[in-house]
């Protein structure tokens, strides 16, 4: 079945003046998949894809071009929808919230612009499966990007923040990524919260950069006791602090959280001081963290595939 194409241009000339009002007019359980394409400009609205409608993609020309912003908080949350419907504090708090699955975004820039101080303030929660982000941008400070739950690919994105600003208990993998330290804090609190689950973060070929400073931000901590992150074949600049990985305040943490890298380099990778209960992987362990199968499991009913191939379909 063809995709169905609408466009969203706030002066107007489409067929819609915002994301919100484009997503409204998809049908519920929709099985096929609408293409929002969105006109330059910054739209100052939150948006919320509920789980009623999969198969959304949201697409811009340039992320620098087409921004989703909002600044809501943990503390104070304005919002088109009730707390009972998106929950409240830092999970209620995103600019986008996405719990519609198969959701894809290409080109976009997401937002939350509360200043630095502000605290928890979300640019986009993804409580969905199957979801995937391509050339996109994500900006703020504390908990930019919060991965909560289901299965997320991430492309050549741009994500940026100082505390936790990569967080959740999803199953991501980030290629291509370029990850920026804005100021001390930490880039990840993966939350997995058993040895069972399935779930973490794995960084393959990114880039970290910091503001010119040096020793200040840590790979990650363990929101959850059991949180996992793998950095492989990344480049660290001088942001990255020696020891790499922080227990939260907890000893404990390190005997449970799985905090790995594979093959990095750049003056912020400094396996010698390296905090001692995080460790290098040996090839033989890497694989399974390096290929799509780590979130694209199951080679009868592979999703990233299909996805991938629809990704800019604008001949639709």
């Amino acid at each position: 079945m063809a995709a169905r194409v609408i466009t969203v241009s706030q002066d107007g000339s489409g067929d819609y003046r915002t994301a919100q009002e484009a997503i409204d007019a998809v049908p519920l359980c929709n099985t096929c998949r609408t293409i929002i394409r969105l006109s330059p400009g910054i739209y100052k609205q939150p948006v919320y894809v509920p789980k009623t409608k999969n198969l959304i993609t949201l697409a811009g020309l340039r992320p620098e071009l087409t921004v989703l912003t909002w600044s809501n908080t943990a503390t104070r949350t304005e919002h088109h929808q009730a707390s009972r419907v998106i929950g409240t504090g830092t999970f209620g708090c995103g600019s986008v919230i996405v719990e519609g699955e198969d959701f894809i975004a290409e080109n976009i820039t997401f937002e939350n612009s509360a200043p630095e101080g502000s605290g928890q303030a979300v640019a986009i929660r993804v409580t969905a499966d199957r979801c995937a982000f391509y050339n996109c941008r994500f900006l703020g400070w504390q908990d930019t990007l919060y991965l909560h739950h289901g299965k997320q690919y991430l492309k050549d994105c741009y994500i940026e923040g100082s505390v936790d600003f990569i967080f959740g208990n999803s199953t991501a993998l980030l290629e291509h990524c370029h990850i920026h330290c804005k100021s001390a804090g930490f880039i990840t609190a993966q939350s997995r919260k058993s040895s069972q689950e399935s779930t973490g973060y794995v960084f393959l070929r990114c880039v970290i950069t910091g503001n010119g400073g040096s020793s200040y931000s840590y790979l990650g901590r363990p929101w959850g006791p059991f949180g996992r992150v793998v950095f492989a074949y990344t480049y660290m600049d001088q942001c990255i602090r020696d020891e790499g990985w922080n227990n939260w305040g907890k000893p404990e943490n390190e005997r449970s959280a799985c905090f790995y890298e594979y093959r990095c380099y750049g003056p912020g990778c400094c396996q010698s001081k390296r905090a001692t209960w995080a460790r290098e992987l040996l090839h033989e362990e890497a694989e399974q963290f390096l290929m799509h199968g780590f979130i694209d499991p199951d080679p009868n009913r592979p999703w990233l595939a299909q996805r991938m191939a629809l990704r800019i379909p604008h001949s639709a």
